[in-house]
C-alpha cells in the first residue's frame, strides 16, 4: 500500500508546499496535475494569461503566507534538530569519544554503493584499532521524518556497514521504542519543563553491538573531515578538576555505545 502523504499544519500535504516553492522560483509554467488543482482550489495560486495566450501560475497573497509558515516550521525543526545533534556530540565527547557531524561515508547497501551521512559518527579516543568501536547516532525530532527514514532499510544497512552499532535519538513523544527496528538502539531526549530544548537523554533500548574493523574508505573520510571541537569549558574542567571530570564521564556513559 502506498503511504499517505505527509500533511502540513495548514491541512495540505508537504508536497504542496514544495510545489509552491517551485512555482515561486520559476516562470510558473503549469503542470496540470492534481497538486496544481488543489493549490488553485485553495486559492494559493492563480492563473495568469499573457497577451500571447500563454498561461502561467502566480502565488497569491494566501500562497505566499502559506509558504512563509512552511519555511518557519522548517527552520524551527532544523534548529531543534541541530540542538539535539550538538547535545549528542557533547555526550559522546564526555564519554571519551571523538565525534563528527554530517560525515559523508561510502557504504555498500543492497546492490549498490551509497553515500551515507549519519547525524553523529563517533569512535573511541584510542591508539588501538580494535578498540575504536565506531558508532552512529541518527537524530529525529519530527515523527514524519522518522517514519520516512524507517521506510529506508538500505540506509540502516549502510550505517551498520560503517559502524559496530546504530541508535536512533528521538525527541520525546514522536514514537515508541518498538516502532524502531530491533537492529538499532533507541534513546529518547526528554523535553525540558520550561520548553527550552531538551533535558535528559534516556536509553530505552541498547543497540546490538558487534566488533568490526573500520573500512579503508571510512579511514580516508575521517582523515579528510574535522571532528567536533571539545567546548573550551569542558576541556578546561577536565584539566583543572579531576573530580568534575569523573562526574561528566559518568553522565556521558549513560548513553555511550560501549
Amino acid at each position: 500500500m502506498t503511504p499517505a502523504p505527509r500533511a502540513s499544519n495548514d491541512g495540505l500535504p508537504r508536497a504542496h508546499a514544495r510545489r509552491l516553492r517551485d512555482i515561486h522560483r520559476s516562470a510558473g509554467w503549469p503542470a496540470c496535475d492534481a497538486v496544481e488543482i488543489d493549490l488553485l482550489a485553495a486559492g494559493l495560486v492563480e492563473r495568469v494569461f499573457a497577451a500571447s495566450g500563454h498561461e502561467t501560475l502566480r502565488l497569491t497573497a494566501a500562497g505566499i503566507a502559506h509558504l512563509a509558515r512552511s519555511l518557519e516550521r522548517n527552520r524551527a525543526a532544523f534548529s531543534l534538530h541541530e540542538a539535539l545533534v550538538e547535545r549528542v556530540v557533547l555526550e559522546m565527547q564526555r564519554a571519551g569519544r571523538i565525534a563528527w557531524r554530517g560525515l559523508s561515508l561510502r557504504a555498500w547497501a543492497g546492490e549498490a554503493w551509497v553515500m551515507a551521512m549519519p547525524d553523529v559518527y563517533s569512535v573511541r579516543h584510542t591508539t588501538v584499532e580494535a578498540y575504536l568501536a565506531p558508532f552512529v547516532h541518527e537524530i529525529k525530532v519530527r515523527r514524519a521524518d522518522l517514519l520516512a527514514d524507517l521506510r529506508l532499510p538500505d540506509k540502516r544497512a549502510a550505517y551498520l556497514q560503517m559502524a559496530g552499532g546504530c541508535s536512533y535519538v528521538l525527541a520525546e513523544g514522536i514514537a515508541e521504542a518498538d516502532e524502531v527496528p530491533t537492529e538499532c538502539g533507541v534513546i529518547v531526549a526528554r523535553r525540558r519543563a520550561d520548553g527550552a530544548g531538551f533535558g535528559a537523554l534516556e536509553c530505552l533500548r541498547p543497540a546490538p553491538l558487534r566488533s568490526m574493523s573500520l573500512p579503508f574508505a571510512a579511514w580516508m573520510a575521517l582523515a579528510r573531515a574535522t571532528p567536533a571541537a571539545m567546548p573550551l569549558d569542558e576541556a578546561q574542567g577536565a584539566l583543572a578538576d579531576a573530580e568534575a571530570g569523573k562526574v561528566d564521564a559518568q553522565a556521558g556513559a549513560s548513553m555511550a555505545p560501549l
